[in-house]
Parts: C-alpha cells; sequence; structure tokens
C-alpha cells in the first residue's frame, strides 16, 4: 500500500499537528498522500484528487476526525474494495479503531503490512414518493424515519419479505446494521449486534403501544416501511448525514448492499475492548 488518501475533519484539535505527523511518516516510507481539496493537499504536500476518484486511485484511505468522518469515507468509498483505517482526533469512537497518539505505529503498520482487514456489512436504501424513486443510498450504519415539521405522531407500516409485520402509531422507525446497532439504535433501546452477526435491527421510536419490541432479521430480509398517515413532512436520515422529506405516501426499502465496507485495523484492536471503554464497562463487584 503505497498510495494512500487522506480525510480530515479540520475541527477538531490538533488536526492540523496530526496532518503534519502524518506528512512526515508519509516522507518516511515512500507513501504518496492524496487529499480531496486544495488546502488540505497544500498541507501535506499531497496531490488533489477529487473524493469520487478515491477508489479507483489509492490503496488505503486515512479517515482522520470521529465516527462522522468514517461515515462520509465509507460512502465515499462504497463500491470499492479501498479499506478505511479510522484515526480519532477526539475520544475514542466506535468506528476509528486507532488513537491520534498511535498515528505512528499505523503508518508503520500499513508500510510492514502487518494490519487485518475486517469487513463490515452495508445497507441498501432506496426512497420512493408513490411510484417516483428519489433516491438510492449506502448504509453503513442506519436508515432513520422520523422527526419532522411537528410533534405529531405518524402511521408506519411495517413489511419483510412482503409479509406485513404491523402499522405503528409512532414517532418514527430506523434500520440498523450491525455497525449501526451501537449508535441511535442502542440510544433508542435496541440489542448490540455483533460485526459478525448477517442480520439487521429494526426499532419504532416511541411506539404508541406497550407491545412494540427491538426486531432483529436476516440480512437477506428486503424490508419496507410504508407511511400511511401523517399529517407532517418527515425526515429520512442516511447515516445521520442526507436527508429526504417524505410524506404521507412514500415508502422506503432497504436491503443489504452487494458492496461491503472493509476495514484496515491493527492486529492487536479488539471489539469488545472499545465497546467496553466507549459504553464504561465495569462488571459487578465481588
Amino acid at each position: 500500500m503505497k498510495k494512500v488518501g487522506v480525510i480530515v475533519n479540520t475541527k477538531r484539535p490538533h488536526a492540523a499537528e496530526m496532518l503534519n505527523e502524518v506528512q512526515q511518516l508519509a516522507q518516511k516510507y515512500g507513501f504518496s498522500l492524496y487529499a480531496e481539496n486544495q488546502s488540505m493537499a497544500s498541507a501535506l504536500g499531497a496531490e488533489l484528487l477529487p473524493v469520487a476518484r478515491f477508489g479507483n486511485v489509492v490503496d488505503v484511505v486515512l479517515a482522520m476526525g470521529g465516527d462522522g468522518t468514517v461515515l462520509y469515507t465509507s460512502r465515499a468509498l462504497h463500491g470499492s474494495d479501498v479499506p478505511i483505517l479510522g484515526i480519532n482526533l477526539g475520544s475514542l469512537g466506535f468506528l476509528t479503531s486507532v488513537g491520534d497518539s498511535e498515528i505512528a505505529e499505523a503508518l508503520e503498520a500499513i508500510a510492514s503490512e502487518s494490519y487485518k482487514v475486517s469487513e463490515r456489512m452495508v445497507s441498501e436504501c432506496r426512497i420512493y414518493n408513490g411510484a417516483t424513486l428519489l433516491g438510492v443510498e449506502s448504509s453503513l450504519n442506519d436508515v432513520v424515519l422520523g422527526w419532522g415539521s411537528s410533534s405529531r405522531i405518524v402511521g408506519l407500516e411495517l413489511r419483510i419479505d412482503g409479509e406485513a409485520v404491523g402499522r405503528f402509531m409512532c414517532d418514527g422507525m430506523m434500520v440498523s446494521t450491525p455497525t449501526g446497532s451501537t449508535g441511535h439504535a442502542l440510544a433508542a433501546g435496541g440489542p448490540i449486534l455483533h460485526p459478525g452477526i448477517a442480520g439487521f435491527g429494526i426499532n419504532v421510536i416511541c411506539p404508541h403501544t406497550l407491545g412494540s419490541r427491538p426486531l432483529v432479521v436476516p440480512d437477506s430480509s428486503r424490508i419496507v416501511i410504508d407511511v400511511v398517515s401523517a399529517a407532517k413532512e418527515l425526515i429520512l436520515s442516511i447515516d445521520g448525514q442526507d436527508e429526504y422529506a417524505v410524506e404521507r405516501g412514500a415508502r422506503i426499502e432497504i436491503e443489504k448492499s452487494p458492496h461491503a465496507a472493509r476495514f484496515l485495523q491493527l492486529r492487536e484492536h479488539s471489539y469488545f475492548s472499545v465497546l467496553s471503554q466507549k459504553l464504561h464497562w465495569r462488571g459487578s463487584a465481588l
């Protein structure tokens, strides 16, 4: 891996200092750096390359920032086999496997090829307004339908593989991948799904019933959400980034994408260690 793309959230503390370290290490290991905008290219001494072309040119991408930076990078690389190395420039994240103090170790691992690559399931979401297709989006984390211009509840109908599951009066609904199960879905009471689980998590947001519980279905499922009643415009959020305005009569179809996201990690990276640190698991006192 000699061609390294760099995507950075420059609003993060010490971002400029970290970029300087990356530039020095790239020179040490003979890496060619690529950046998505001119200011970043100048700061790194890198070649300017539109982010849409990263998947065709670079060997690995450093996503420097937080989980939001990793989600943005994942969507930019969707459809390619280029792995992402998430470097956290703040507090520990679920998707960033390397801290800012470990940048030197991470780039040495790339140079010596002493790393591991894991694949994460990605969902594909199709948004319809009646019979009109509004867009097709990929999601590493979650698809969330809800909120809007008022606090009034909506009626959503859920179908899986053509079979009716139920009609819910609620504030919204979310469908998460195993990766996204530790995000918004967890805050809404959903289960944590290990990345090795081949499935989707489905959460109804604030349902007006005591009988609704989170649902886990196989990743082969075709999930359809119909907006059957709504006195307001709803917001559909994809990984917390892209948004669509949808109304009564809209339909959301979600399936597993044929393309997975690939993550480069140090050999000692532990999924459960990240969970215990991020969720402050301490166990029980004996």
